[in-house]
């Protein structure tokens, strides 16, 4: 058989698929292989947990490489998740998606981008968006993970997280991570996340938590009994009996609190309560850091106070429905820090999308933890953070 090309076209695509190949093989040597100074962008986009949980990748590449100079692209209304962090040189925006003007800021987000010249773009994300911006960037290497859509658009890409940590199941924090680790970064421990509280937000807090009739000294807890779905949310007069209990045989105060939008959640648990209940409302990401890193106790769903909490090194327990606590956990694991819980009753239907329950009538995985379950989960952190 023949190996002569039928066309002129066939020596340039196997040139091409050798090259990616190459690019591949030698995807370990990208980062220590970048110049002093070099830039590097992460697209990363959203939401609090996945942000929260990109901080311990962050601080391992400026604790090896001090000399690289990150760029992280996330929404706006995030900001404050990354503000003061050390290891962030500077935190850039995608801009508004809608209408004209959307389209202006868009623009104007991509200039911004592209004028810091980074050598590097990963993203972490792979929607259309974060496509668009890295296809975009100006980066002289792009790496997204190997099951991104428009796979061309890349010139490494990154194997399944399992497959680069010869692990079964790989937490959020260890998923990020490994996009790095395949590309040189030293594989180590991955640390706990970080937060970081400004002066202004704690000021806010001090006279916020005067406003909820909390003396000085009072020691609270934070109490968050939202979450993105219902098949995520333990019932409203649940978390109102475990906010009397912890009133009454603990002496902390709680202080129930709800993103936008969420205030119904809060005037059920009230509701349940029979009388009014301090409610932390309206705050932004920083005042709700601030809110948070003075708490003795943080008790809520799966969602991304429950991070942030863990990051502050707060003691937490968290309470899962439909969502994988070995992915979305706390971390550090529970099994190396004696001062969070998860409580959780597994189904065999365990984890499923959760925007609505696919087995049964509602959602049992979260509505069968019982107030036993979650207190004697809240006296066991408590006492271990004595120690």
């Amino acid at each position: 058989m023949s190996l002569a090309c039928p066309n002129a076209c066939e020596p340039q695509a196997g040139q091409a698929v050798f090259h990616a190949l190459l690019r591949q093989m030698n995807a370990a040597s990208l980062l220590p292989d970048l110049p002093s100074g070099a830039r590097v962008l992460v697209l990363r986009l959203r939401s609090i947990g996945d942000i929260v949980l990109l901080t311990p990748t962050l601080h391992l590449l400026k604790e090896w490489r001090p000399d690289l100079r990150l760029l992280v692209v996330i929404e706006a209304r995030f900001r404050e998740l990354l503000e003061g962090n050390p290891d962030v040189e500077e935190v850039l925006f995608p801009g508004d998606d809608k209408g004209g003007r959307g389209i202006r800021g868009r623009l104007h987000a991509l200039r911004e981008i592209r004028r810091r010249n980074a050598a590097l773009c990963v993203n972490l994300h792979g929607g259309p968006t974060s496509r668009w911006l890295a296809r975009a960037s100006g980066a002289r290497w792009k790496v997204g993970f190997a099951h991104f859509r428009s796979p061309s658009l890349y010139d490494i890409h990154v194997p399944d997280a399992r497959t680069i940590l010869g692990q079964t199941s790989v937490h959020t924090a260890e998923h990020q991570a490994s996009a790095f680790f395949h590309l040189g970064l030293p594989r180590t421990q991955i640390p706990a996340a970080r937060l970081f509280v400004n002066v202004a937000h704690q000021t806010w807090w001090e006279e916020k938590r005067a406003g909820l009739g909390l003396p000085p000294g009072q020691e609270y807890a934070v109490i968050h009994p939202t979450a993105l779905y219902k098949t995520k949310e333990w019932a409203p007069e649940k978390f109102a009996q475990l906010g009397s209990y912890l009133g009454a045989q603990t002496g902390l105060a709680p202080i129930y609190s709800c993103g936008p939008g969420e205030q119904g959640v809060l005037d059920a648990v009230q509701n349940a309560c029979g009388t009014p209940i301090r409610r932390l409302e309206g705050a932004n990401l920083g005042q709700f850091t601030a809110a948070l890193s003075k708490a003795r106790l943080f008790v809520g769903n799966d969602s991304g106070p429950a991070h942030m909490a863990a990051a502050l090194a707060r003691p937490a327990v968290v309470i899962f429905g439909s969502s994988s606590s070995a992915i979305w956990g706390p971390w550090p694991r529970v099994e190396a820090n004696p001062s969070s819980r998860v409580v959780q009753n597994f189904y065999d239907c365990n984890p499923c999308p959760g925007d609505r329950c696919y087995r049964f009538d509602r959602p049992e995985c979260i509505l069968s933890v019982t107030f036993d379950q979650v207190r004697e989960a809240v006296e066991t952190v408590l006492r271990n953070s004595r120690l």
